[in-house]
């Protein structure tokens, strides 16, 4: 856990956000990731999605199973939602999401708009081309060499 908080302290000394993370597997640190959302101009560039893309080119898998992350501050949905696709075992972190929000890194609007309807939520949303959409749906469903994930 220090190492994530001496990566988010570290990062703001760069002109990053103050968000730092690592992640161990067997006790040995396989990948490390920080803040970059700025710097890379892309807001998908959080700390612990960093890390992840960093371990899976590392232990060459998407899976990160057997793995911890130790994250300087609660994850976002987004972080969160990358670290369940991940398949990573156990999260450990320093700062809580009422921390975050107190310095201006609120993400409580986020979980606000999942709990709504598609139609009701802030950023419009409208489907178009169901039908054939589903096509590679059905095509996945049937391809016999696929990988699961």
């Amino acid at each position: 856990m220090q190492r994530a908080i001496d990566l988010s302290i570290d990062n703001v000394r760069n002109g990053g956000g103050p968000f730092g993370a690592v992640i161990v597997r067997e006790g040995e640190v396989i990948a490390e990731g920080t803040n970059r959302v700025t710097a890379n101009l892309d807001p998908t560039a959080h700390a612990e999605v960093m890390a992840i893309r960093r371990a899976c080119q590392q232990v060459k898998d998407f899976r990160l199973k057997g793995c911890t992350i130790y994250t300087s501050c609660e994850p976002c949905p987004m972080c969160l939602s990358a670290i369940y696709w991940a398949g990573i075992d156990r999260i450990c972190y320093a700062n809580t999401k009422e921390d975050a929000d107190a310095i201006g890194f609120g993400d409580d609007f986020i979980y606000k708009e999942l709990d709504l309807p598609m139609d009701s939520r802030t950023i419009p949303a409208q489907q178009l081309m169901h039908a054939e959409a589903l096509q590679a749906f059905r095509e996945w469903e049937e391809k016999e060499d696929k990988v699961e994930y």
